[in-house]
């Protein structure tokens, strides 16, 4: 029966560890993607993924209504940004696509704001902007990329350990 609880715990722990993979902030390394545009980022030598999520169609009033110069307001714009970008987290902190830069090359066409307005700007803490725990996340359009389908993978084993591990308990 030791055995069994064991199992048990296990698959609990690696459960809880898979669900907690979702984002529930926009990292410093997405917030720098739009300071690296600007010119001065270091660029790496692997080629990175398309962006399985689409930003040209987006709404960016939520930020352009709110993040307005010469002032730029520091608790509107990261407010906003905030509020545009959450539920887009999962995305825009996978270093290896190009969600961030694509992302804040938007935000910058429409709103016209400074390079480094919210890399500079919007600090939270060691992981970035914390986003609201409840944010739905955004869900690609198409399948261009595999980090979406690895969280569902991801989902998919805790499943499969959670439902063995009772399976071996009866």
């Amino acid at each position: 029966m030791g055995v069994h609880a064991n199992v048990v715990l296990f698959a609990v722990v690696i459960a809880v560890g898979l669900s907690a993979s979702v984002a529930s902030f926009i990292s410093n390394d997405a917030l720098g993607a739009a300071a690296h545009d600007a010119g001065g980022g270091r660029s790496l030598l692997q080629a990175k993924k398309d962006c399985p999520v689409s930003f040209e169609a987006a709404n960016y009033t939520v930020i352009t209504s709110q993040c307005k110069g010469p002032l730029y307001p520091p608790s509107l714009c990261c407010g906003a940004l905030k509020d545009f970008a959450c539920p887009y987290a999962t995305y825009i902190n996978d270093v290896t696509t190009t969600c961030a830069t694509t992302m804040f090359s938007y935000i910058n066409l429409y709103g016209k704001y400074p390079p480094g307005l919210f890399a500079n700007t919007c600090r939270e803490g060691a992981n970035g902007l914390t986003c609201p725990e409840d944010t739905p996340q955004v869900q690609p359009v198409s399948e261009k990329s595999s980090s979406s389908s690895s969280v569902v993978t991801a989902a998919a084993v805790a499943l499969v350990t959670v439902t063995a591990s009772l399976l071996i308990m009866s």
